[in-house]
């Protein structure tokens, strides 16, 4: 009818003229709809990227409660296994390479405690420099915190070794462990930080400052969870900064015997 050369009566014409209108008006709807349909998706994605980022910064729990509008995130643990490790002498070296290959190396070692951290469901806390700070029974209890870390520690030294064969090196590491009462908690207002605080936290600092590398040394609050399980050579009368005169428990890796129980 459209394209007829005959003229249409009058009130085809009108019809005509109100389909357009209307097609007109229902196309630029879908238009409107196709669009907005495009920013929700946009949005979903944001969000799922947003959650991901904030998942990658706080453990799933703490993020879940920062998500639901929760600030205070703070909680007591009355029994937390904690670990701090240092790569012997790095300091130094890294004075003597490029900078990109002191993100390279750090980047290397540290994705492999990374990788250690979630097979064993601990929480990675943060990295300090060339230190590594990790727990276990927070943000979420675990009985067996004290087991569970110190085959973290193992596999660290393992994992170390395994790293220094691929790539032709020789670093070494101290490992100290302490187990007891933490406090945890969100701080920060733009960047949030999961952290803890304590005297347990403070013993495992010295545990491997004053520790040996290659070995993993642990407080006595730690021996006496795990003294019927593994075999540790005591050192008596240790004077440690902040803590005074005190004993402390080594553990050393021995050849054909370096990871394997008591």
């Amino acid at each position: 009818m459209v394209i007829s050369p005959d003229r249409l009566a009058p009130e085809l014409e009108q019809a005509m003229v109100r389909f357009a209108n209307v097609f007109d008006i229902t196309y630029n709807r879908f238009l409107d709809l196709q669009k907005a349909e495009e920013q929700a998706s946009n949005i979903k994605l944001v969000n799922q990227e947003n959650e991901r980022l904030l998942h990658s910064i706080l453990p799933q729990p703490i993020a879940e409660e920062i998500r639901s509008g929760r600030h205070n995130v703070v909680k007591r643990f009355e029994e937390v296994s904690i670990l701090f490790a240092d790569i012997v002498g790095f300091t130094v070296l890294s004075e003597k390479l490029k900078p990109g290959e002191v993100v390279d190396i750090l980047n290397g070692l540290f994705s492999k405690f990374d990788d250690l951290t979630d097979q064993y469901g601990l929480e990675k806390i943060k990295t300090i420099g060339d230190a590594y700070m990790v727990a276990a029974g927070v943000p979420e209890e675990n009985a067996d915190h004290a087991m569970t870390m110190f085959r973290f520690a193992q596999d660290m030294l393992r994992s170390l070794e395994e790293y220094n064969l691929a790539n032709n090196s020789q670093m070494k590491i101290r490992i100290g462990i302490s187990s007891g009462p933490v406090v945890a908690g969100v701080i920060g207002k733009k960047k949030f930080a999961y952290d803890l605080w304590g005297d347990s936290v403070n013993t495992a600092a010295r545990m491997e400052a004053y520790g040996r590398e290659g070995n993993i040394q642990i407080s006595p609050s730690s021996y006496a969870l795990l003294k019927n399980d593994f075999a540790f050579e005591k050192i008596p009368g240790v004077n440690i900064k902040g803590k005074g005169v005190m004993d402390v428990y080594l553990w050393k890796p021995q050849p054909l015997e370096a990871f394997s129980m008591k």
